[in-house]
């Protein structure tokens, strides 16, 4: 008996329902983002596996899917060395090609090789799959995408003010509500250096992003483990239950960096943020939260984080500002700021709160019955003109019984079916049945048209 075929684990196959909930996430965020002038980028699949490969650290290294080369891979390969067993040692001799474990890489690489083609400052943005070979399990897959968006070559930030303007647009026309939080990495800086723990910054912030995770206790915990004394987590305690409007924390932690000039900088630069947000009148709400850390060994400047409000589920959208996106190639000082939508969770929230439009889901808006040769061809040029005036319809491809026609249209959740028999040819016309209601009328094709429009 033929085995059963399959996927692999950490992959997924889309129904034709899912596919039009996608494409109507991917749409929205395209039309966004070249709202705000972003150009878009695709890059292959593949990169060389040296150009992925130290990126990441130790934990993504293992991560990357890595591709065999071609033809004989196996030859210069000694029989002894195949003895060793060292993956790490074979992979470098096997493989020279590797997925894309994200679009950051792949973008610093891309602005590397064509930047004398670019037009600085760059907006780009680029929504494609990536890869990881992580353990698949519940909302973490091998194949996933990213939808990015990145301005570099600019330190304005008039940049990162746009970015949210651009997240909150996206979000409003999703439906969606959510808070925007903001953070700085030289606040950050500055909390740890006012502590007396400038050298455990990547300790503190990693345990205090767990804050609403594990709790304060836990996070406690964490930090002492981590080797921060108790006077050093104790001054840390009012910074990270600190409550109030974004004026009044930014005011209060005025007061508790005075003394530190990059923790002073980073606030001015969530000053200026919410500053100039506040006098666009964003829909959704803006937070100052000091807990939010990401990627700190990444980010350099602002960061960002995206929270769904009626919906348990993680961040939605995340991002933030870098200095030094291309030094990994070998041209430093370009500095950037982007944000990426998590496009798998947008779309398990859409799916909770039922906010798709009918129309996004909705394939074929006609169906035109089959009752013969001489039917089909009256019905063709009809269709034909349903579908000049931008209706979606087809014609059932066989004369089969009316049961099975009218099945078929239940099954594809058709709104519209054309019958058209010896009566309707006769009179040039068309039986248009409303499958919700029942109701049948007989109309010409622009009367049928134009119901099936509005």
């Amino acid at each position: 008996m033929a085995t059963k075929p399959g996927i692999p684990k950490g992959t997924r196959d889309f129904s034709p329902v899912e596919m039009a909930k996608r494409n109507y996430i991917f749409d929205t965020i395209r039309g966004v983002y070249a709202l705000y002038g972003f150009q878009q980028i695709e890059t292959p699949a593949m990169e060389n596996l040296s150009t992925l490969m130290g990126k990441y650290g130790e934990e993504g290294d293992k991560l990357l899917f890595k591709i065999l080369n071609s033809g004989n891979f196996l030859s210069g390969i000694a029989p002894e060395e195949l003895g060793e067993a060292n993956t790490n040692k074979l992979a470098a001799r096997l493989c020279e090609k590797g997925l894309r474990y994200d679009l950051t890489v792949p973008f610093a690489r891309y602005v590397v090789q064509h930047r004398d083609e670019l037009t600085m400052p760059f907006k780009r943005y680029q929504i494609q799959p990536v890869w990881r070979a992580d353990r698949p399990q519940k909302g973490r897959y091998r194949e996933f995408y990213q939808c990015d968006a990145d301005v570099v070559g600019s330190d304005s930030l008039l940049n990162e003010v746009e970015l949210m303007q651009i997240v909150d647009t996206v979000f409003t026309q999703f439906g969606i509500r959510v808070c925007i939080k903001l953070n700085n990495r030289k606040i950050l800086t500055g909390i740890a250096e006012m502590i007396g723990a400038a050298d455990k910054i990547v300790d503190i912030t990693v345990a205090i992003d767990k804050l609403d995770k594990i709790g304060l206790d836990n996070v406690n915990a964490e930090l002492k483990a981590g080797g921060l004394s108790d006077e050093a987590v104790a001054r840390l305690q009012p910074i990270i239950s600190l409550s109030g409007t974004n004026k009044e924390k930014l005011a209060v932690m005025k007061d508790v960096l005075a003394e530190s000039e990059t923790g002073l900088k980073g606030i001015a630069e969530c000053e200026f943020v919410l500053d100039t947000l506040s006098a666009l009148g964003l829909r959704n709400a803006m937070e100052l939260d000091l807990t939010l850390a990401r990627g700190l060994n990444y980010y350099t400047g602002c960061i960002f984080e995206v929270k769904a409000l009626d919906v348990e589920i993680g961040s939605i959208t995340g991002g933030g500002r870098y200095d030094n996106l291309t030094g990994i190639f070998g041209m430093p000082g370009v500095s950037g700021v982007g944000i990426s939508f998590g496009a798998d969770r947008i779309f398990d929230v859409l799916n909770q709160l039922d906010l798709y439009p009918k129309e996004t889901v909705t394939g074929t808006e006609l169906l035109f019955v089959n009752f013969g040769a001489a039917e089909a061809a009256y019905c063709l040029p009809v269709m034909a003109q349903a579908r000049q005036a931008g209706v979606r319809c087809e014609i059932y491809p066989d004369s089969a019984k009316m049961k099975k026609q009218m099945s078929y249209a239940n099954a594809k959740a058709v709104p519209f079916v054309a019958i058209v028999g010896e009566n309707e040819m006769n009179e040039g016309k068309v039986t248009l049945k409303n499958m919700a209601t029942g109701e049948q009328s007989l109309l010409t094709p622009d009367e049928m048209i134009n119901i099936i429009k509005k």
